[in-house]
């Protein structure tokens, strides 16, 4: 099916025309459309044009008007202030482009991009060994729901999940396991979370215990360092153990991954370790190029524009003196190689903003060795930090990084509650309450992230991430399953679509909301923002407890095609609100 062409853009087109007659000279001209209080739009462009034309911006507009020939679409254009055009749509036209929303299947008539292309998106980065804390929460909410926003759109993305896999700890972790063969041993029979927490539960015993022995034992920190040179060597024996390591974390990760209701394939994960034998060449070419040069027996990359607190230059350590290779080697040998082997057009970083210094100085140095050209560019979603009630960083009472594994649950078990709440009212059963309330507690969670702009810190409360009042998920999904509630109690009466019907104000501002769904998933993708989706989702169930409170759906008193219209306007809600949520990568029960 053909894109849906929105109201918007219809009316746009329409005054561009006018504008063109009333004023040839002119040529093409942009009538600066936007949504209004006082209609249903209004057009600012006249002002501008007049000025330009040196014309009396009334007449101008008056003259606009007189050339508008649109009684389909245009049911009232009224010229107003120094030359503005306010513009009310007609009731049929409303109907009518959402009538072919609603014939477009699951895209409700959002188009594919006009020119989609290859996007490399690194996002969700745990460490091996390591456990996830809520520091990995915003990487992976985020660079889930921007993939998924993109994907729709048309884009082609490839996945990378850049774990922290290689380096100097696993040295000392694989000696240790070495001379300790039996300490990673774990019970065959777990699976699933059980398997996962059982896995970091044996990973961090081990580490800890190595750690122990490293600081105590010279004669075992030499030997893990000499492990270290066997890793980085490709020693079939200190390779097949780390690899041991690795397995053991994906394990956890996808344990942790699984309840975050986030999908992440193992051919997506990339680690440092996969472009460890690129590392020499990249310093190589950047050494050959001048890009990089020698400083102090390190090979650095200086910047004009960064500079310490002495005023000397900070520079990018590609490769330190003591010939080991930093991260920044690693970050720009996976630039080379998801522009030249991936063929990506864009490289997006869904990284922690305190990181923005260290890869603004990576980009740079890609560029100048070729590697970023105009055609490709690279782009850092940097996002704040989880803050607790206080305001302060999200610790425990005992000042511990908080575990990502606890706050969920914690999450589910606060909205399992809610849900048990009001359980008996819509019957749900057992088995309903706890999915229920694990699809409440992570699209709590999930949310309570993507509505706030992912460069703001923001405070992680989950007594107001699972109300059901204000801006949250579950007063998304609460309307959801809300309309579901109706379609199911209408019996015989369907959704129809009646164009010619007159609407109520609360249904005309239901239905001109809902065309915009294409053009809020569109702004999302373009500027890598689900925020912006979330507060269209926001505003679309706004508009919805609105029209239940001024225009009845089920009335008997009603006309069978007020009915029919009116369910027409709530199945589509439904329908975008789960559409947009699955962009958002927050589930909508049926029942609430």
């Amino acid at each position: 099916m053909a894109p849906v062409t929105s109201l918007s853009a219809s009316v746009h087109q329409r005054l561009a025309d006018a504008l063109s007659a009333a004023l040839p000279e002119a040529g093409a001209t942009d009538p600066l459309l936007r949504r209004s209080d006082r209609a249903d739009f209004q057009a600012n462009g006249i002002l501008a044009l007049a000025k330009k034309a040196k014309a009396n911006p009334r007449e101008l507009a008056t003259k606009v008007v007189d050339s508008i020939d649109a009684p389909e679409l245009l049911r009232d254009v009224e010229v107003s202030g120094p030359g503005f055009l306010n513009i009310t749509v007609t009731d049929r036209a409303v109907v009518e482009t959402l009538a072919a929303r609603a014939a477009d299947g699951d895209r409700l008539g959002v188009p594919f991009a006009e020119h989609p292309g290859t996007t490399v998106i690194d996002w969700a980065q745990p460490n091996v060994a390591k456990e996830m804390h809520v520091g990995h929460l915003r990487n992976s909410v985020i660079g889930n729901a921007v993939k998924r926003i993109l994907e729709f759109t048309g884009e082609k993305i490839v996945n990378r999940h850049h774990i922290g896999d290689w380096g100097t700890q696993f040295g000392m972790l694989i000696q240790y396991l070495l001379e300790h063969p039996h300490e990673l041993d774990h019970k065959e029979a777990a699976a699933g979370e059980e398997a996962g927490e059982e896995a970091m539960s044996n990973l961090n015993r081990i580490y800890k215990a190595a750690r122990v022995l490293f600081d105590s034992d010279e004669e075992f920190k030499t030997r893990a360092r000499r492990r270290v040179v066997d890793l980085q060597a490709g020693d079939p024996e200190t390779l097949a153990l780390w690899q041991r390591f690795v397995d053991e974390s994906k394990i956890y990760f996808y344990s942790v991954f699984g309840k975050l209701d986030v999908e992440i394939h193992d051919e997506d994960i990339v680690g440092e370790s996969g472009y460890n034998d690129m590392l020499a060449e990249t310093c190589r070419l950047l050494e050959e190029s001048g890009v990089a040069v020698r400083s102090e027996g390190a090979l650095c990359v200086f910047f004009d524009d960064v500079k310490g607190p002495d005023g000397n230059p900070v520079p990018l350590i590609v490769r330190k003196s003591d010939g080991g290779f930093g991260y920044a080697a690693t970050d720009l040998s996976a630039i080379r190689d998801r522009v030249f082997n991936v063929k990506a057009d864009t490289l997006l970083y869904v990284v922690d903003a305190r990181q923005s210094l260290h890869f603004k100085m990576v980009f740079e140095t890609a560029r100048r060795a070729g590697w970023l050209t105009d055609g490709v560019k690279a782009v850092q979603l940097a996002f704040g930090t989880v803050l607790g009630k206080d305001g302060k960083p999200f610790k425990t009472r005992e000042g511990e990084t908080v575990r990502l594994i606890d706050l969920l649950d914690e999450a589910i078990d606060r909205a399992t509650a809610v849900v048990r709440s009001k359980a008996e009212k819509v019957g749900l059963s057992e088995e309903e309450i706890l999915e229920n309330g694990r699809q409440v507690g992570i699209g709590a969670v999930k949310y309570a992230d993507l509505s706030t702009s992912a460069v703001r810190d923001y405070k992680f409360d989950l007594d107001q991430m699972v109300s059901l009042n204000g801006d949250t998920s579950v007063y998304l999904q609460y309307a959801y399953a809300r309309i579901q509630s109706i379609l199911r109690k209408a019996g015989d009466a369907r959704p129809v679509a009646h164009p010619e019907l007159d609407l109520a104000p609360a249904e005309r501002a239901l239905g001109l909301h809902l065309d915009q769904f294409a053009a809020a998933v569109a702004e999302a993708a373009e500027e890598y923002a689900p925020h912006k989706l979330a507060a269209y989702l926001y505003q679309l169930a706004s508009h919805l407890t609105t029209f239940y409170d001024q225009c009845q759906v089920l009335s008997a008193d009603n006309p069978a095609e007020v009915v029919e219209n009116r369910l027409f306007l709530v199945a589509l809600t439904a329908r975008t609100l789960n559409k947009g949520m699955e962009l958002l990568g927050v589930r909508t029960p049926e029942r609430l």
